[in-house]
């Protein structure tokens, strides 16, 4: 039996972007989070893995300061094991 992940979707603005990120890494329990522009396009995917944490995970979140700085409005989409 296979288990289906379970994908959240969260509509924000830009400048709340990378506090978002953050506060759904420190749930746990995320395999990917995908950051879209408000029309559906795909800016960053963020796959995470057990074991991917700290100085792997840095260079990603500089990233995602930058597209937060960019975008008036995102949505985040999260999935889950």
């Amino acid at each position: 039996m296979k288990k289906e992940n379970k994908k959240d979707t969260f509509e924000i603005r830009g400048e709340e972007l990378l506090k978002k990120v953050k506060e759904i890494i420190k749930e746990g329990n995320v395999r990917q989070i995908s950051i879209l522009s408000k029309k559906g396009r795909t800016i960053m995917v963020l796959p995470l893995t057990i074991g991917v944490v700290g100085t792997i995970l840095v260079p990603s979140l500089a990233a995602v300061g930058a597209i937060a700085a960019l975008l008036t409005e995102c949505v985040i989409k999260v999935e889950r094991k």
